[in-house]
Parts: C-alpha cells; sequence; structure tokens
C-alpha cells in the first residue's frame, strides 16, 4: 500500500443521515497520484465475509462524504456491496494544499485513486469493482471510467459536466468566446490579486439569505446545503464555497470527448424536472453500447435524488452494478 498523510478524522458519527444497522462503518485513508491523502468512510455489510463487489462514491460537487455520497454509500452496502464515500482532495477531511481547490485532473484522479485502494484490499473482488457519482461528480465519474478499464460499471446520479456549465453557463447561455474570456479576465485578476495579499478569495456556497426572484433550482439547493436536512460544517457549498478561481481548469477542459470509446457499463439516473437533466439526457447521447442506461425518476428535481430514500432508485442501481459484475 501506498504511504499517507496522517490526517485528523473525525470519530464521532456527524453525518446528514442516520446510522443503517445493517453495515459496520470505519474511517480509511488511501493517496491519489499526485500524493494527496484522501479521506473516506467505509461501508461494509454486517457480517460479510469472503470478497465483495465495491463501489466508490462521491459527490455532490461541495459537498462532503457526509452528506448525499455517504448515505449513496451506506444504502449500497446495505444491498451488499463493499463502499466507501470520500472526500476529493482539497476538501473536507482529505489532504492537499491550498484548501478549497477543484480541479478536473485531479478529481477525476481522485476516483482511480479510490480504485487502487479498493483493488487492493482482501476482501474486495477485484473483477467487481466499479464508482458513483452525485451531481458535478457524475460527470467526473463518467470521465474517469473513460480512462479507467479497471472500473466495471459506472452510476452518474443527477449529473452535471461541470466543464460545460463553467465554460457556457446553465443552458448554454453563456456560449460565446467574449463571454469567457471576460470570465478568463476576471479570475485571472483575482489569482493576481490573491497573490498580492496571501489569501483566497472563497467563491462563495450556496447564497444565503435567498433573494425573492431566485430561480426554483437555487431554492432546492438551499433547503438541502442551508438547512437541517443536509447542511454540514465541513460542507463547502454550506458554508463558503470553493475558492474564487477554482473555475479557470474547467473553462479549457472538456469532459466526454472520448465518450463513444467507454466499453464499460454506464448508468445515468436523472429526474425529469431536474434543472440539470440537459446534463444527463446529452452524456448519455454521446455513449455507445448495449450496457448504457439512462433511468428517469419521473417527477423528480435534481436535489430529489440526493437524499429522498422514497424515490432515489437503490434496488435499480444495485441490480445494475450486479448485472455489470457479473452475479
Amino acid at each position: 500500500m501506498m504511504k499517507t498523510e496522517n490526517l485528523t478524522l473525525v470519530g464521532e458519527w456527524d453525518k446528514t443521515f442516520p446510522r443503517s444497522e445493517k453495515t459496520d462503518h470505519s474511517k480509511v485513508t488511501f493517496r491519489n497520484r499526485y500524493g494527496i491523502t484522501l479521506a473516506a468512510d467505509l461501508y461494509v455489510p454486517k457480517g460479510a465475509t469472503g470478497k465483495l463487489p465495491a463501489i466508490a462514491v462521491s459527490g455532490p460537487f461541495g459537498a462532503v462524504k457526509e452528506q448525499s455520497s455517504g448515505l449513496y454509500a451506506q444504502e449500497l452496502a446495505e444491498r451488499g456491496f463493499l463502499t466507501i464515500a470520500f472526500d476529493p482532495s482539497y476538501t473536507g477531511e482529505s489532504g492537499g494544499e491550498p484548501r478549497h481547490v477543484a480541479s478536473p485532473d485531479i478529481n477525476t484522479e481522485d476516483f482511480s485513486a479510490a480504485i487502487d485502494y479498493l483493488l487492493c484490499r482482501d476482501d474486495v473482488n477485484p473483477e467487481k469493482v466499479g464508482i458513483l457519482g452525485i451531481c458535478g461528480w457524475g460527470g467526473i465519474a463518467i470521465e474517469a471510467a473513460i480512462n479507467d478499464p479497471r472500473i466495471k460499471a459506472t452510476v452518474a446520479s443527477t449529473m452535471y459536466d461541470m466543464t460545460r456549465v463553467n465554460a457556457n453557463g446553465y443552458f448554454d447561455s453563456e456560449n460565446t468566446a467574449a463571454l469567457r474570456n471576460a470570465k478568463r479576465a476576471a479570475l485571472s485578476a483575482q489569482r493576481t490579486e490573491d497573490y498580492r495579499t496571501g489569501t483566497y478569495k472563497a467563491g462563495g456556497g450556496v447564497v444565503d439569505p435567498l433573494p425573492e426572484d431566485a430561480p426554483q433550482f437555487v431554492k432546492d439547493y438551499h433547503d438541502y446545503y442551508k438547512t437541517p436536512r443536509g447542511y454540514h460544517r465541513r460542507s463547502l457549498n454550506s458554508n463558503d464555497g470553493f475558492n474564487a478561481t477554482s473555475p479557470l481548469p474547467f473553462l479549457n477542459f472538456r469532459f466526454f470527448e472520448y465518450a463513444g470509446e467507454l466499453e464499460n457499463a454506464v448508468m445515468i439516473v436523472h429526474g425529469d424536472k431536474a434543472h440539470s437533466f440537459y446534463f444527463g439526457k446529452d452524456a448519455f447521447a454521446l455513449l455507445k453500447g448495449e450496457n448504457k442506461e439512462f433511468e428517469v425518476v419521473a417527477g423528480a428535481s435534481h436535489t430529489d435524488l440526493y437524499d429522498r430514500k422514497d424515490i432515489i432508485p437503490f434496488d435499480r442501481i444495485a441490480a445494475f452494478f450486479n448485472k455489470n459484475f457479473g452475479e
């Protein structure tokens, strides 16, 4: 195993969801290719023996493992999988300096580093390893799977393409060179200011208080991240957000350029009432092969698929992994 940094990890249960009596939970760490140590919650079916199918989970973008990803990981562990929900580099309990940085390259690497870790566990079946990404991490998960054939199956839930939304704005409403160049100029000027002051300006998390004219999806984000439903003290979206300059690399990065070359299985899960539905629909159109599935959750908004156990199709997701792992 790669040597990891000695991180300070919280001992108590501080998740936004109740602890399951059907699983065993512990904290683990692993290192990515850039030498950053990542922190994760490990969930194992209680009483499980032998080599298990395994899934690494992360997201939403700007969230921590104590929120939606931990819920997904615990639910899938109840269904027979060994799972980890990890904090991305530079966030949550994971390592990396400076704090609160996002990177399309390093964050994609984080998923492959999770696969490194899982494949080297004695209780994992190396032929049955997959990943699940939520929101912005759904797009990152698909990007990771394109480049890493060890990932046998991938699920992207309520996904965003973070490269597209940063470069083009919501609903592609800012898709011009002039607008992108204006963003580049503003972000580059902020870089200069950050270096001059020796501090990194925060980009701001979910807006609070809500303006009266806020779009419904912004209200939905507020209802999750800024209320007891989903607030967490280490969550960037619940607090001050990523560093303001974090969008810079996403402007020039393009996910899914080689999506048609992804041979292993993918399921995209999206609510048909989600403002982000077009991300999932368009990404699915780029995939090829009969092992690709698009699961539409009728009536669900974007954030409904963060934590609403009554409508998140956990059984369908588990069945998808089992089918493509080879039961």
